[in-house]
């Protein structure tokens, strides 16, 4: 077991599974309706892991769209997030972390266990 401290932007207490990208942007790479990935993967009740979002003004309204359908995150992590994201998730009251630390992205991976505390520590269950 492993902590990390990220910065809570919307804070929350939840657990959960690791779905882990490099980059998002919830306008092209992820479906509203349904919470899949371009690449088939779900988002659905998962945390969501990236280094960064990248995005289209869109984005926050996707991530909205995710949450009114059910398909939303339990969470998301990112080691940088922009605007977009960030209005997204207060919308949609995602918890949303950021500026985790490059270390915690070289660890985890997809199906890893992660509890989120509203403190900002972030424990992954190695």
């Amino acid at each position: 077991m492993k902590t990390f401290k990220g910065r809570p932007i919307v804070p929350g207490d939840v657990e959960g599974e690791a779905i882990v990208l490099d980059s998002i942007s919830f306008y092209g790479d992820v479906d509203p309706e349904k919470g899949v990935l371009y690449d088939g993967r779900t988002i659905v009740n998962k945390i969501l892991v990236a280094r960064k979002s990248r995005g289209s003004t869109v984005g926050s309204y996707v991530i909205y769209s995710l949450k009114l359908h059910g398909k939303a995150p339990k969470a998301i992590l990112l080691g940088r997030s922009e605007p977009i994201v960030i209005a997204g998730a207060v919308l949609a009251g995602i918890p949303l972390y950021n500026g985790l630390p490059e270390d915690f992205f070289k660890i985890v991976s997809d199906g890893a266990k992660i509890k989120v505390r509203r403190d900002g520590f972030i424990i992954l269950d190695l």
